[in-house]
């Protein structure tokens, strides 16, 4: 069996270009540009990469875009002033800290001072309550993008097995939550758990988010199963890869996601879509 690829890159550009569109109508309807304001604290250059990606994929899309830098010596009420202000900046409508944050700073701390309205991350707890309910205002944008892969690739999740590997709060957990409240059946597993293998062989969806580079095998699947890889590694060799064996996956599953071109590209699309969401909310 060879596996359909399943194409993020052109899935993500699909839709960035419904994003523009409807930005534009509601900046010629309403008069509004729906605003992301990035907070970057220290000289990360993966973080750097990242924030400047964003900045790019806004203004693609006709937002208005914001970075706010501060030294890696910033306080906690430094960085807590800035979010303060940008809460009741009427022209910001999404705000995200790019983390890691340098030690000395509370993540938690800042993810929760970020008014649940703006936090396109989706990763405050009234977001996080939100999600567990199902009455969701925003996704975390990488289970957001892999239910969008799903859905555009045709793929029915109702009444399927589905295993997540990975517990994060950022992947793992909400993962599991989306693919619940679309009637799958749900297997989360991680680190300790027991016979990974017998578990991931029995299906029909596989969404592996562990950070290690060729986890998942594919004498690990089930023939005919949806694989879908957040991985983003680098093997002994240097070259970039997933957390699936590539090769030996597709030879079983029936829908492969690639590194690169997969997953990553859906990410910052679907904070995006959360930011127009934000832009919109209310009207």
């Amino acid at each position: 069996m060879t596996a359909k690829i399943i194409d993020g890159k052109a899935m993500s550009a699909a839709e960035r270009r419904k994003i523009a569109e409807e930005t534009a109508k509601l900046k010629s309807e309403r008069g509004i540009v729906p605003g992301l304001a990035v907070i970057i604290v220290g000289n990360n250059p993966a973080s750097e990469i990242y924030v400047r990606n964003k900045h790019k994929a806004c203004i693609e899309v006709g937002f208005n875009s914001w970075i706010y830098r501060l030294n890696e010596n910033a306080s906690q009420d430094e960085l807590n002033a800035l979010i303060d202000r940008l809460n009741s900046d009427d022209n910001v409508h999404g705000i995200l800290c790019q983390l890691p944050l340098p030690g000395g700073l509370s993540e938690e701390e800042v993810i929760d001072r970020i008014s649940p309205e703006k936090d396109v991350d989706a990763f405050g707890m009234e977001n996080v309550g939100r999600i567990m309910l199902g009455r969701y205002r925003f996704l975390p944008c990488t289970p957001a993008g892999i239910m969008l892969l799903l859905r555009e690739s045709g793929i029915d999740i109702g009444g399927k097995r589905a295993v997540v590997i990975g517990r994060s709060n950022i992947v793992g957990k909400p993962m599991a939550m989306l693919l619940l409240n679309s009637d799958a059946t749900v297997t989360v597993c991680h680190s300790k758990t027991v016979g990974l293998s017998e578990i991931t062989r029995e299906a029909d969806i596989i969404v592996c988010a562990v950070g290690k580079a060729d986890f998942l095998k594919g004498d690990m699947i089930k023939p005919g199963a949806v694989v879908i890889d957040v991985g983003m590694n680098r093997n002994e060799d240097g070259k970039l890869c997933g957390d699936v064996d590539f090769d030996s996956a597709a030879n079983v599953a029936s829908a492969i996601t690639p590194i690169p071109g997969g997953v990553g590209p859906m990410t910052i699309t679907m904070l995006l879509r959360n930011t127009l969401t934000a832009a919109t909310h209310g009207l």
